[in-house]
């Protein structure tokens, strides 16, 4: 090596210095999910990916859109449109070639006009101080959780089977609502209003209810225009005035939308808000077991240290001069009883915080509210029927109470008249 030209570290393989490339593009957030806009100067498909190249006047890069993203390309476009990307830049190490990995492509007289309002939006959010708002702590173990999401949709499916296999019985309330389309943003808000009212403590003791806890919004994924309701500002709006913490849980990992950065915690998906909310009960049971234990094991150790040290102020009692008995006696005495003191105290804490989580776990099961005269409706594939929107007359519902079950026709549904 010439002088001038020192180097940090001593020869890397071509390989591994491409890796480390490759490492550094894909951690950096300035090369990830980035909106980009250019003019497709070439577009060919191979084995159902489509690789193309992006170009302005100042520069191109080449694009690949895997085939697993190719059902939401518009098939309009082709060599000379002008297209705006949602991608994220890669390095393939073994021909060292830099690509923009692309999520969503639209040709920019219509994404470019969305994203150039959610641009507008999140800026207005950012100047308001909303985007710098304390996330707040999701529960330890949820009471009541409300989802907001499609009927029927793929994504309730799998969040009611995750929370099933996790916390058997949860108390859940979904809330079905369009999650695309025209009139998705207004159902979607007032979904959110229905969980701000069941938050409220006096109106879920009448329902007999524990109050609303945690909220999660979301849907499963799709081309920017079905996730596009996520972006606007009622939905955003709805999301910060919740009373309890929200989830927003839009779509794929590589989607990223307004509701994202206004809730409380953002899910990679539908599933993964479950996963990050939801315990797995066993594991909470037997980590009751263990502080149980731990707790038995700690106050037979104090006991026993306590009654050494009084055998030796005993043994030491027996042996001291006659002048010092009488205030020897007195420590004694005054030792025995903070010693009964301290444990009972001890002991009173540690049951009232395990009566505490006790009465968490218990609080949770449905169980506990048909106990106190409510009963549960549900349908024949045993899903819970919380408002007259879930059934028709001549349907056969499943009545819970807590001592058994019972079984009934619709007859007649009469919907509650709004005050005028």
């Amino acid at each position: 090596m010439s002088a001038g030209h020192e180097t940090t570290t001593g020869p890397l393989p071509i390989g591994q210095f491409a890796r480390l490339v490759q490492q550094t593009v894909k951690s950096d957030p300035l090369f990830q999910h980035q909106a980009l806009q250019g003019e497709v100067s070439s577009w060919n498909v191979h084995n159902g990916n489509v690789y193309f190249t992006l170009r302005d006047d100042e520069g191109q890069m080449d694009c690949v859109i895997w085939r697993n993203a190719r059902l939401s390309v518009d098939p309009r476009i082709a060599v000379g449109s002008e297209v705006v990307i949602i991608g994220s830049v890669d390095l393939w190490p073994k021909r060292g070639r830099l690509q923009i990995v692309v999520a969503r492509i639209q040709p920019v007289q219509t994404l470019g006009a969305m994203e150039e309002a959610k641009r507008q939006l999140i800026e207005t959010l950012r100047a308001e101080g909303a985007l710098d708002l304390p996330s707040r702590p999701l529960p330890k173990l949820p009471k009541h959780v409300a989802i907001v999401t499609g009927a029927d949709s793929a994504a309730l499916s799998d969040m009611k089977r995750l929370m099933a296999d996790r916390w058997p019985e949860m108390r859940t309330t979904v809330i079905e609502v369009l999650v695309q389309g025209e009139h998705a943003a207004q159902q979607i808000v007032r979904g959110l209003a229905v969980t701000r009212q069941l938050a409220q403590p006096d109106i879920a003791q009448r329902l007999g209810l524990p109050p609303v806890d945690v909220v999660i919004v979301g849907r499963g994924g799709g081309s920017p225009e079905d996730l596009w309701a996520f972006n606007l500002e009622p939905v955003a709006r709805a999301i910060l005035a919740s009373t309890v913490p929200v989830i927003s849980a839009v779509g794929h990992e590589q989607d990223h939308l307004v509701s994202d950065l206004v809730a409380d915690v953002r899910a990679s998906t539908p599933s993964n808000a479950i996963e990050r909310l939801v315990p797995v009960r066993h594991e909470v049971e037997q980590w009751f077991d263990e502080l149980d234990g731990r707790l038995s094991a700690a106050v037979k150790r104090r006991l026993t240290e306590w009654r050494q040290h009084l055998s030796l102020l005993t043994n030491r009692l027996k042996h001291a001069p006659s002048k010092g008995l009488f205030r020897a006696k007195e420590d004694l005495g005054r030792l025995n009883h903070r010693l009964h003191r301290s444990l009972e105290s001890r002991m009173a804490q540690e049951h009232q915080r395990l009566a505490r989580l006790q009465a968490t776990l218990t609080a949770a099961h449905p169980k506990r509210v048909l106990e106190r005269g409510y009963t549960m409706a549900q349908d024949h594939e045993g899903r819970v029927v919380a408002n007259i929107a879930g059934l028709s007359e001549g349907q056969t519902i499943s009545l819970q109470f807590a001592d058994g079950s019972a079984h009934a026709d619709i007859h007649t549904i009469e919907p509650k008249e709004d005050p005028a």
